[in-house]
């Protein structure tokens, strides 16, 4: 009787150890950088002036990246697959409506890429605990990325490429212009998002297809 109940007593251990919290209204802000020394200066001035910020509300998230020569926001909805992206550039609006099927073709790029997870290397992001993967793109490419263990957001697939990685991820590497460009959060707010923050505007943007 004593050995059963200290075998339970450690898988209980073990359950509570490993058990992921899921993450459904928090607010995380990224820094973005890049490592290519060769980048041109401005380029890189620029970057270290943009900043993605992430909203998670159950079923829903909203993206918005922020540069000083543009804003993008993507709402996405996990129950429907769809997407909206509204683009800002000076005065012109744009918003794209994107459903199950064209959000997949719009990630396309990201079939066939594999995920390898390593159970060494981690690093402590924001206090938590965070452990390296690596996706390999069908061309060959390579990205790194390291995402918090304890805690998953309840919507992935916003970032296609990241939807089977089992945490949050909290830095990552992208490409743009031919350059890999770095996004690390350095911030991590658990409050309640408001869900205004998921209406759409009603005019102001030009439709496109």
């Amino acid at each position: 009787m004593k050995a059963i109940f200290t075998s339970l007593l450690f898988s209980l251990t073990v359950f509570v150890a490993t058990a992921q919290r899921v993450v459904a209204d928090c607010t995380v802000t990224f820094a973005i950088a890049t490592d290519d020394g060769n980048a041109d200066k401005d380029v890189t001035e620029s970057l270290k002036a943009s900043t993605k910020t992430v909203y998670i509300k159950g079923n829903d998230s909203r993206t918005d990246l922020v540069s000083p020569s543009f804003t993008q926001t993507l709402l996405y909805n996990k129950n429907s697959g769809s997407a909206v992206i509204l683009r800002e550039f000076g005065n012109n609006k744009f918003m794209t409506r994107l459903d199950n099927a064209k959000w997949a073709a719009e990630n396309k790029k990201y079939e066939g890429m594999t995920v390898s997870l390593s159970q060494s290397e981690t690093k402590t992001i924001l206090g938590y605990e965070c452990k390296k993967a690596v996706i390999q793109m069908k061309d060959g490419s390579n990205f790194n990325l390291y995402y918090a263990t304890a805690i998953v957001p309840s919507v992935k697939e916003f970032e296609y490429q990241f939807k089977d990685i089992p945490g949050f991820v909290l830095e990552y590497e992208a490409e743009a212009d031919n350059k890999k460009i770095k996004y690390t959060a350095t911030k991590i707010n658990i409050s309640p998002v408001p869900a205004s923050k998921f209406d759409l505007p009603t005019s102001g943007y030009r439709l496109l297809n």
